[in-house]
């Protein structure tokens, strides 16, 4: 390490998203010569931070109090000293804490400096064997069954690969939806990657979802899914209107309007011409229009 000041800035750095060691040189200068370090959790960036003899000012800056903070930041940041991000794994603002902080910066003329490092999106990616462009990140899909699902089904006409974040207790149940509404595109499970227990499970999304893991799944997934082909029809298009529109309901909380939307768009349908078909089922109880 140099003995340097560091430029005053907002500075984003990658952190491992396992194995301590995947970190970069310029990243362990930046948080040894910061003025003030901002972490998801100090408690887990110390582990960090003691493995490479880094001792730093941190404070706490999460989903929980980033706006408290943000106020706190700002002014350590005008005040001309350096501020450097740090989120539990990966690159900050990404499904992570950093996008508050990064808009106030740029706001204000504040210099915003990226340190680039790991990311879970692009290790899964690169290592799922799967088309890598183009391709889309959604994110951590919404916890709740019926969010969720409309999620999938706003992403289900896209031509490419999809890349989702999803908690390991809502594994099972995202995977039976993805099945579902995807189809039986190809896609791998990618579960505590670049750690001792790194696992990558490889399948159709049926297969994935009919399988559960052998062992108790720990730590943030990535699910990395093919694009479709013409053999990856969704199973809500096999599978009969009688049957398909009350689980649609269901999962739309019996909101009619949104649960046309819903099952035109994974049976490729325009909602009017579904409206149309469910009249003539008998499965609608009137003929309001859609």
């Amino acid at each position: 390490m140099t003995d340097e000041t560091l430029p005053a800035g907002l500075y984003l750095v990658a952190s491992p998203i396992g194995h301590l060691q995947d970190v970069t040189l310029r990243a362990l200068e930046v948080l040894a010569h910061a003025d003030l370090l901002a972490c998801e959790d100090t408690r887990h960036s110390r582990r960090l931070l003691d493995r490479h003899g880094i001792k730093a000012r941190a404070i706490p800056y999460h989903a929980h109090n980033e706006h408290r903070q943000l106020a706190r930041l700002l002014d350590e940041l005008r005040a001309g000293r350096s501020v450097a991000l740090l989120t539990d794994a990966g690159m900050p603002g990404i499904s992570d804490p950093g996008l508050l902080l990064v808009r106030a910066a740029r706001a204000e003329g504040i210099p915003v400096i990226p340190i680039p490092g790991p990311s879970a999106v692009i290790t899964a990616l690169a290592a799922a064997g799967l088309p890598t462009a183009p391709f889309t990140f959604l994110g951590f899909l919404p916890p709740r069954a019926g969010a969720r699902r409309r999620a999938l089904s706003d992403a289900a006409s896209l031509p490419h690969t999809l890349v989702i974040f999803e908690a390991p207790h809502r594994l099972g149940a995202s995977l039976a939806d993805m099945a579902e509404i995807l189809g039986s595109r190809a896609a791998v499970v990618c579960r505590e990657m670049t750690k001792i227990h790194e696992e990558f499970r490889c399948g159709s999304l049926p297969e994935l979802a009919a399988a559960p893991p052998a062992t108790r799944e720990r730590g943030e997934i990535t699910v990395v899914i093919g694009p479709p082909t013409a053999r990856t029809e969704p199973a809500a298009v096999s599978i009969s209107l009688a049957e398909a529109w009350p689980r649609a309901l269901s999962a739309c909380g019996g909101q009619r309007r949104e649960a046309l939307r819903h099952l035109a768009r994974q049976r490729g349908t325009s909602r009017n011409a579904l409206y149309r078909d469910l009249l003539a089922a008998g499965l609608l109880a009137d003929s309001r229009a859609p």
